[in-house]
């Protein structure tokens, strides 16, 4: 689904192509460790298959159990991560910043999102689809198997958090 299809029901402001906050976007990648070892062009080439988006405070942006196949880019502002449990409970999981990436799991593996994204400020992000992924492995093989490999890297590294936390809960409910 293209980002402007996958937004159209929010209440979301079309920015345009992140190729236009290019240096913005440079700026804030250089601290990112998803962006860790990328030039400038490559930076660059990647921000001409992403399209920017701005929401405003208390705005739902990706749904639990909704589908998709994109994966948003924190440039301003911030984001809850909350995960439904039980009848009508929620729980924040985490707190996402400028730099911060989410929706990553449903790009790479096109389940239903596992969690809601609400912004808790007015919120600026980038977007990269699936198939704009896929393009970038078709047109720049080299760069997109150094993001693919970045994400895996980042994905694990969320994978071994969670187990840290968990663990405590697992170990004493052990028999």
């Amino acid at each position: 689904m293209p980002a402007s299809a996958a937004t159209q029901q929010k209440d979301l402001v079309n920015l345009g192509s992140a190729a236009n906050f290019a240096d913005e976007i440079r700026e804030i990648a250089s601290t990112l460790a998803i962006f860790e070892g990328f030039s400038d062009q490559e930076s660059d080439v990647l921000c001409e298959y992403m399209e920017c988006f701005g929401a405003a405070t208390h705005t739902t942006i990706l749904d639990e159990g909704d589908s998709g196949d994109f994966m948003l880019i924190v440039l301003t502002g911030a984001i809850d991560v909350v995960k439904a449990y039980g009848t009508n409970d929620h729980k924040i999981v985490a707190h996402v910043s400028p730099g911060g990436v989410v929706g990553e799991m449903s790009l790479i593996d096109g389940q239903h999102r596992f969690a809601s994204c609400i912004t808790t400020q007015p919120t600026d992000f980038a977007i990269l689809t699936r198939s704009a992924l896929n393009e970038i492995l078709i047109d720049h093989p080299r760069l997109g198997n150094k993001f693919l490999l970045i994400l895996l890297q980042l994905m694990t590294s969320r994978l071994r958090d969670a187990t840290t936390r968990m663990l405590p809960t697992i170990v004493g409910t052990s028999v």
